[in-house]
């Protein structure tokens, strides 16, 4: 049975039943929307809103009534801007926001606060979001698959990102910022233009360090706590005196959405089996539990 159709400011026909379950969920990814209908921003208790995949090219400004959001998914669509109205979601926490048409963010994006899990992959970013540098609680950033070559100096001040994903990216040279993220557990930089790397030791939290598919001939330094994806790792850690480190769960479903999952560690003992394999370590790109 196909999904009935509704005017461009009405919610869809299944709306009330999904709202009745008390969830303050609304489900409306696959659909076929052009803008957001006007009557969700009205839904002010609203507190998870999918709109994935659905040809979604714009959002109103009233999106910022959604004052009890927590989970906003906008990934998969054909959005070119963000109104200033997202940046007012004063109790967002998680936002997707991949395989759009975005070449930069608000600079009120800042204001949010609240954020700690960010996927902005497959945009057109050429430059860092100079707005994300305020974002102290963002734990997790998924910026793969856009069109960076640098990162500012700056980059430190984020001291509570634990995840980085910089994978299909435009780098040549190892960014000199990353060696001062010393609280960072995983980082991505698959599929970049890499031809080496300096001393990672410098990075006492990294547990997963991900480099394939790269021009270099080996792996970088690190401590032997470090699980090594990419040319020479298997070697290298079958050097160690100490056991491999265990590798980490699979890319999870865009999952870990309730606060009893908020302490996952990566490979830990509550963590959960995420399905099969991925390419790389987009695996724990939305873990939001990257400890401490």
């Amino acid at each position: 049975m196909g999904i009935a159709e509704s005017t461009p400011d009405e919610l869809p026909s299944d709306a009330e039943e999904q709202l009745r379950s008390g969830e303050q969920q609304l489900e409306l990814s696959g659909r076929r929307l052009r803008r957001l209908p006007s009557a969700v921003c009205a839904l002010s208790r609203l507190q998870k809103l999918y709109v994935s995949g659905t040809g979604l090219r714009e959002l109103p400004e009233e999106i910022e009534e959604l004052r009890e959001l927590r989970i906003l998914a906008l990934d998969f669509n054909k959005l070119e801007r963000l109104p200033d109205g997202l940046c007012r979601l004063p109790r967002l926490t998680r936002l997707y926001l991949g395989g759009n048409r975005l070449l930069a963010l608000p600079a009120d994006f800042a204001q949010l606060q609240s954020l700690r899990c960010l996927w902005i992959e497959g945009n057109f970013l050429r430059r860092f979001p100079r707005p994300l540098l305020r974002l102290v609680a963002l734990q997790s950033l998924q910026m793969g698959d856009n069109r960076l070559r640098a990162l500012p100096a700056e980059l430190p001040r984020m001291t509570g990102l634990r995840g980085l994903w910089l994978y299909g990216n435009r780098f040549e040279e190892f960014p000199p910022a990353l060696l001062r993220m010393g609280r960072l557990h995983i980082l991505d930089l698959d599929r970049n233009r890499l031809g080496g790397f300096p001393d990672l030791h410098p990075l006492r939290a990294l547990r997963v360090f991900s480099y394939d598919h790269n021009p270099v001939t080996g792996p970088p330094r690190v401590a032997d706590t470090v699980f090594l994806v990419g040319e020479g790792a298997v070697e290298r850690m079958a050097e160690r005196d100490e056991p491999t480190p265990r590798p980490p769960p699979r890319r999870p479903a865009r999952a870990f959405e309730d606060e009893e999952e908020e302490d996952l560690l990566i490979g830990g003992a509550g963590s959960r089996t995420l399905g099969a394999p991925g390419d790389s370590l987009r695996a724990l790109e939305a873990a939001p539990g990257l400890g401490t």
